[in-house]
């Protein structure tokens, strides 16, 4: 992501102290492939981050950020990718949904731990039979006297196996109500009856987990805004999981390009190699990418910024994501395919699910369609 040459002097210092400190850590080890290990390494850089104050830049500062504007994580992503830097766990988006929605009580207890990576969080909205469809979900959360008691399934969950607290949308309403009859819980993960059982996925890693709800019981201030509103805190969950920003995608995208980069400096290839011209494609989709997400973040700073721009976030991270790994199996070449680049490997299986997970690359361009060129539903 390359900022304009006159940014305000706030930012360009930001970007000045940032890019300093970043040196001081050279050089960055690889990212472990081991899921337990890459799990401890990413929170560990997290606390690194955080305690040097350069995680949640844009969060206030009463929860534990630094009160700046959303372009401050625009340069820190930029350049985290361009020092080739691993992107830390971005707990964020769910942390930024709490300082939107959630009580002053919840504010205080859990946005400060999430940014500094002490506690983990996932998200537990997609079940068996409700993935695009979210409003046809079937868990259920049950007031009872001070209490709200929980029965269900999720799947799909990220990394729901090494989570402090999940991040739970359930029916509380008559499911005839659909949207309307959805609200957000905060739910440990250590919660009598709560069974999570992780599945082995095809990179090799178990990423994913099932969760089972066997009548979970919370207090009643688990509630993440009114009760029947969970739609509205779910839209402005997914909005942030599926903008680039807020969850780190440019950084990674850049770091990998890197790295691909210097492959190709290193075999001294022909200057009209075609791999000489996948190389400045796939950087340039980078690239464009990291505009749009640059532009997003100004008009989210000047309040201007669309819900429907979480869209096209998502099919431009989808598009370059898969270009990106399709490219690194061209360079790695037999390296990939015979475990000498292992990352690489990780990496362009991981991509195949790009277009289903944040929301299906259709349904982005059915939300696309009737919000932003107004056409019909069909």
């Amino acid at each position: 992501m390359t900022l304009p040459p006159s940014l305000p002097d706030d930012e360009a210092r930001f970007r000045t102290d940032f890019r300093a400190w970043l040196a001081s850590h050279l050089p960055f080890p690889p990212l472990p492939l081991d899921d337990d290990a890459r799990v401890e390494f990413l929170s560990d850089w997290q606390r690194t981050l955080y305690d040097a104050g350069w995680m949640g830049a844009s969060f206030p500062i009463d929860c534990g950020g630094r009160g700046l504007g959303p372009v401050f994580e625009a340069i820190l992503s930029e350049e985290l990718g361009a020092a080739g830097a691993a992107s830390p766990f971005h707990y964020g988006y769910v942390a930024r949904v709490l300082t939107e929605w959630g009580s002053p009580e919840q504010r205080d207890r859990f946005v400060r731990p999430a940014l500094r990576g002490d506690e983990r969080w996932c998200q537990g909205f997609s079940e068996p039979d409700a993935g695009s469809d979210l409003a046809s979900i079937r868990t259920r959360a049950i007031a009872d006297r001070t209490d709200y008691v929980i029965t269900g399934q999720k799947v799909w969950t990220s990394r729901a196996h090494w989570s402090d607290w999940c991040f739970l949308l359930a029916r509380t309403g008559d499911p005839e109500l659909r949207h309307h009859g959805l609200s957000c819980l905060i739910v440990p993960t250590d919660a009598k009856g709560l069974t999570i059982r992780p599945f082995r996925q095809m990179t090799g890693g178990l990423e994913f987990a099932e969760v089972f709800l066997d009548e979970v019981r919370v207090s009643s201030d688990a509630l993440v805004g009114e009760v029947g509103n969970g739609w509205a805190v779910a839209m402005s969950t997914v909005a942030y999981e599926r903008g680039p920003a807020d969850v780190g995608r440019v950084a990674e995208l850049r770091r990998r390009v890197r790295n691909a980069a210097e492959v190709i400096k290193r075999r001294r290839l022909a200057k009209n190699d075609p791999l000489i011209e996948a190389l400045a494609l796939v950087h340039l989709d980078v690239e464009v990418l990291a505009q749009h997400v640059l532009r997003g973040v100004r008009e989210r700073e000047s309040g201007n910024a669309e819900l429907s721009s979480t869209s096209i976030d998502k099919l431009l991270v989808t598009g370059t994501e898969q270009a990106l790994a399709d490219f690194e199996m061209r360079a790695f070449g037999a390296d990939a395919l015979l475990g000498r680049a292992p990352e690489v490997a990780w990496g362009y299986f991981e991509a195949r699910a790009a277009s289903i997970y944040g929301g299906t690359s259709q349904v982005q361009r059915n939300i696309l369609a009737n919000r932003v060129l107004g056409l019909p539903r069909a």
